[in-house]
């Protein structure tokens, strides 16, 4: 199964270093990050897992709940949480989810094949309230993700529903955002109080409204 941007996630039970979850009742009202890595106790993936952990009351503040998975068994995933929480000074506290018989894997497409037959890829997905998916970001075994840029993507999303507006290159909270093409500039200097810079008439700047 492919899953593309504004498909729904689908829902799943599964085992976890948590207990048995469901993933929407796990995900509840929240937004959601679901993320795959290759394996327990390997290098990377220990760096990736520490500062995720690291991010909670980020995450908590933008009411975002991650949740990660290999196709390792529940009991490697408790003991290497062990040795996360030892070497990168930290307490995870999200469940790891144990998919051995790869059907998460598989329902989520994150083994590819020509990759690696047996270990999940750097799949991530965020996955908005309504369950549907948002970001999908897929990284090779050996590059460690970026979580400040996912932290930037979760703030682009939630600004955009909450907005008529769309985010520049590089943009980081508290830049100017952009003016779509689908809102006049007449309109928009309405919309926008604090005022519209037009470079062209289809490049229109303001202020980020929530600012």
């Amino acid at each position: 199964m492919s899953i593309k941007l504004g498909d729904i996630a689908p829902n799943f039970q599964a085992d976890s270093s948590e207990g048995s979850l469901d993933f929407y009742d796990y995900l509840g009202d929240s937004w959601g990050i679901l993320f795959s890595h290759p394996a327990d106790y390997t290098p990377v993936c220990t760096t990736e897992l520490g500062y995720t952990s690291k991010l909670k009351d980020e995450f908590d503040k933008r009411s975002t709940k991650v949740i990660a998975l290999s196709v390792d068994g529940v009991e490697d995933h408790k003991n290497w949480i062990k040795d996360i929480n030892e070497t990168q000074n930290t307490q995870v506290q999200f469940p790891i989810i144990a998919d051995k018989d790869r059907k998460v894997s598989e329902l989520y497409d994150f083994i590819h094949p020509n990759a690696s037959l047996t270990a999940t890829v750097r799949s991530l997905l965020i996955i908005d309230p309504d369950k549907k998916v948002r970001l999908i970001i897929t990284y090779p075994a050996s590059t460690g993700r970026n979580f400040n840029e996912i932290i930037r993507v979760l703030d682009s999303l939630q600004l955009v529903d909450s907005y008529k507006i769309a985010t520049p290159v590089n943009w980081n909270d508290g830049d100017d955002v952009i003016v779509p093409p689908s809102v006049s500039t007449e309109e928009a200097r309405t919309i926008f109080p604090k005022g519209v810079t037009e470079i062209k008439p289809y490049l229109r700047y303001t202020p980020q409204p929530n600012k």
